[in-house]
């Protein structure tokens, strides 16, 4: 049978312990509460997660390919489905010219 671990019990500071830990943190220069300003001017985490939104969104398709043309992008390692897309948009780049 294995132990459960419980985490630990959280105590929160009495009314005398949080206005130490308030007076300290306001005596120290580096650590000075935000103003007005600089708090509009932050943008909340959820607004910074994840890749940049592109321009150039692309589609998701399932698209069947020979096994041998997936084995030579995939030796071509990290970033092969890139270069598959840069081959295929040369391909209808040169023939669309000539249409």
């Amino acid at each position: 049978m294995s132990k459960i671990s419980k985490r630990p019990a959280i105590r929160m500071p009495t009314i005398a312990e949080d206005k130490a830990i308030t007076a300290a943190a306001r005596s120290d220069p580096d650590a000075q509460p935000l103003t007005p300003k600089q708090l509009k001017a932050m943008v909340p985490t959820q607004a910074l997660r994840g890749r940049p939104k592109s321009e150039n969104k692309k589609l998701l398709v399932s698209v069947r390919y020979s096994p041998e043309v997936v084995a030579y992008f995939k030796s071509t390692g990290e970033g092969w489905q890139s270069r598959m897309d840069g081959v295929l948009r040369q391909y209808v780049a040169r023939h669309s010219r000539s249409a």
